[in-house]
Parts: C-alpha cells; structure tokens; sequence
C-alpha cells in the first residue's frame, strides 16, 4: 500500500514535535516537506537525517509557506499538517481553504496523539496569546513547589533556532549555559528568569529525549508553554492564562481556545491595568466554555530600577519581540512604565530602523512607535543595537524579560522594567498547588522516599 505523503505547516516548534510524535518511524506516512513560517531564517533549511529517524535517510527539507500550493501539487500530497500556534481561527480556516482548494486535507492533530507521559507529575502552564502574562505565572509556581522541598525542572516551548542537531536536548541551570548553546534573545528572555530563580530549564527538539532527562532530576516537571500552544506533556494541571486586554482572544484564536477548554485553572492577569468591562467579558467567555475551572485574578505589577532615567524625557521604548509581532499587542511592560513615571513623549523608532528591524516593521505594521527586541541570531541582534543608539531619544525603557544591556551596548541612558504576578482572588496560586502536592503525594513520596511540605 502506498504511504500517505504529508507536509508539515510550522515554525520551528509544534512542527517538530508532531513529526516527532506521531509520524517518525511510522510507515504508514511520508513526510515530505515541512513549511515555516513567523520566525526568521528558518525555511531554507533541513530537518536533519539524525534526527528524523531510519525513514528519512536525507532528512527532510523546510520550505517557506509561501511555497505551499506549489509543494502540494509537486509532490501529490494526501494531507498537510497545520503546526503551529497564536493565530486567529480565521486564519486557521483561510488555511484550510486554500489547502483544500489545492486537492489535499487539512488535518489539525489533537492532544490525544500528541501529549507524552511522564512518570513524574506535570504542571502545564499555558496561554492563550502570546504576552499574556505566562512566563511570570511558571516561575511563580515553580517558586511555590521549590519552596514546598520539591525539585522542580521547568521545560520550555521549543525554540529551536540553530543547529537542530545540537540543540536536541539542552539543559540550562547557569548563565554560563545560555552563552554555550548560543542562545538568541527571544531564548535568554525565556530561559534566564528561571536561572536567576535557582530553577533548572530544558528546551531542545525531541521532547521524549527531554522529557526522559527530566525525569531524572524532578519530582514535578512544569511545562513552560509558548506562543500559546498546548503542553507536549500530558497536565496533571493544567493553569491557563487569558488577557483581558485583548478581550475575546481566549475564543478566537488557535490553540487558545483549546487551552481555555482544558484548563483546571484560569488565570485572569493584568487586572490591575485593564478595564474592569474587558476583564468582565474574558471571564464570562471562559465560564461559559469551561464552567469547571477554577478563576484566579491576577495583577501584573511594574517596577523600575530608576524612574528618573524616565520622567519628563523623551524616551524610546524596546518591548518583548513576539509579544508585538504573532502576539498583536501594541503595548507592553516598557509602554506602561512609560506612562507610570511620566514620559514626556515616546519617540517612533520606525525612521531609523536597519536591516532585519525595517523589515519587521514592515512585516508587522501594527507595532507602531514601539521596538520590537528581536534578536534570532547575531546579524538581527547587531540590527537592533544599531537602531537603538541611531533613535533621538533621552532614554531608553527596557521592556524585555531580561536586562538588553547584557546583550546589547546601549548607548542612551536606560532604565529596566521587571514584572511579576500577584493573584487579586481566593483561592490564589498557593491554594491550588498546596492541594496539588496533597493529591499527588502518594506518587510524589515514592520519588525517593521524598516527603514534601504541602
């Protein structure tokens, strides 16, 4: 019987794991391509023989998006893979239209075939866009359990921007880690919180090779998720969280909405700066698909190591990359801070864009007079300092989850914005956890013979 011959729509992440997951070693299936798209300088690339198996002696190639009609009709598929996240249902049908349109099924594979199971317990931390506040929710509960006596390893959304080869499984518990696996800035800003925390963070390619490290090392393993995707592992919680800043977004985008459905928690974040209608609606959105779920509000709160810097100068503003771009947000942590400590103006950086930022620019028009910290590789990281130190500005505000100054010589005077999450509601964060080592104890105590503190 002839093999069923599949494209795989990605971007560097989800795709990745599916193949992984469900079609690697499978004879049933002939991958024969994968598509990206969102992320820079992927497409063009293969996803390596070492990694795709005994089936794929050549590996297998990654084309842009755009080519996907083509590839379709060059190579006859049956079916293509629809593989990643943070985008509109709309989207998601436009897709499926046109791939329909060119003769192939659209196919959009569920957590069923795709969760991997642990032996140890699972905390999955999800979105449902990009920017929501998900980052600072993990590292609040691996704080939690950290405390309780449990050793916690967090595992991140894949990210996977260089050599997919060694990047398959990589462990980070030390700065120095993040310099020895080359990291870019969007992976600094989402493994080094957890370092600075004394957490232990794996992020890679094959999440079944990660996951059995892990497990080495962990009595709980808290799922980092990204770019609002579903959890690789299979949750034995499940905490979503949604923003009442972009109202409507927990139904409307993809997978979004599925984390809502499969949530036990929801966290309801930035209450603290967002309208009280907005947060209102999210959270008669959720109820009404998702009755069962636990609500907790939570505000975001903003400081900054010098508000001086700030006050009554004409200031750029650098905020978090994706959260601007797939994310659609038009402000962030800096723009707040910018308001807080009064700003006088924030200067448009659009005229003084170089290279790869001008292109972002014109790839996402909506970001407006912010400045995306994008950073996938060295030549776009030099493109971003030169546009920083060529803006006319007083100062600059630092938005991004880690401290830019490390990676980038600013120039202007700066001042960093830091974040947390501080829950509004009964029950809160603890409350949950404190349950959740008290129902898996049995499990957990047989880790060892540990006993934790609930």
């Amino acid at each position: 019987m002839s093999r069923i011959r599949v494209i795989i729509m990605g971007a560097a992440g989800r795709d990745f794991h599916n193949f992984n997951s469900v079609y690697r070693g499978n004879r049933r299936y002939e991958v024969i391509a994968f598509t990206a798209t969102q992320i820079p300088n992927i497409d063009g690339r293969k996803y390596p023989a070492k990694l795709a198996g005994r089936l794929y002696p050549r590996g297998i190639p990654i084309f842009p998006e755009a080519d996907l009609p083509r590839l379709i009709a060059k190579y006859k598929a049956d079916e293509v893979v629809f593989s990643y996240s943070d985008v509109s249902n709309q989207y998601v049908m436009e897709r499926a239209a046109l791939v329909n349109s060119c003769g192939a099924d659209f196919i959009m594979l569920g957590a069923g075939k795709t969760m991997l199971e642990s032996k140890v317990p699972v905390v999955a931390v999800v979105a449902v866009r990009t920017g929501a506040g998900k980052s600072q929710t993990s590292r609040r509960v691996c704080s939690f359990l950290r405390s309780r006596g449990a050793r916690v390893v967090a595992v991140r959304h894949p990210m996977p921007y260089g050599d997919l080869v060694k990047q398959n499984v990589q462990r980070y518990a030390t700065l120095d880690d993040l310099q020895r696996h080359n990291c870019t800035v969007e992976e600094m800003e989402e493994y080094e919180p957890h370092i600075v925390e004394g957490g232990v963070i794996y992020a890679g390619v094959d999440y079944a090779a990660i996951l059995r490290q892990a497990e080495k090392e962990a009595d709980i393993i808290v799922w980092d998720g990204g770019n609002n995707d579903l959890s690789f592992y299979r949750p034995d919680l499940t905490i979503t969280v949604v923003d009442p800043h972009r109202p409507g977004h927990e139904l409307s985008y993809y997978p979004g909405g599925t984390n809502v459905r499969l949530a036990d928690v929801i966290v309801v974040n930035k209450v603290d700066s967002a309208a009280p209608e907005n947060t209102d609606t999210v959270i008669a959105n959720v109820t009404r698909v998702n009755p069962s779920a636990l609500i907790v509000r939570a505000a975001s709160p903003i400081s900054v190591d010098d508000p001086e810097v700030i006050r009554g100068k004409r200031v750029l503003v650098v905020e978090d990359g994706p959260t601007l771009t797939h994310g659609d947000m038009q402000f962030g942590a800096g723009t707040l801070a910018a308001r807080q400590f009064g700003a006088a103006e924030i200067v448009d950086p659009r005229p003084y864009a170089v290279g790869s930022i001008a292109a972002t620019y014109g790839k996402y028009p909506r970001i407006g007079v912010l400045l995306p910290a994008m950073g996938y590789g060295p030549e776009q990281m030099k493109d971003l300092e030169s546009t920083i130190n060529q803006v006319p500005c007083d100062a600059v505000i630092i938005g991004t989850p880690i401290d830019l100054r490390r990676v980038v010589v600013i120039q202007h005077p700066s001042a960093r914005v830091q974040y947390s999450l501080e829950e509004t509601t009964k029950p809160d964060l603890a409350d949950i956890l404190a349950k959740f080592l008290k129902d898996h104890a049995p499990r957990l105590s047989r880790r060892k013979g540990r006993t934790l503190r609930r």
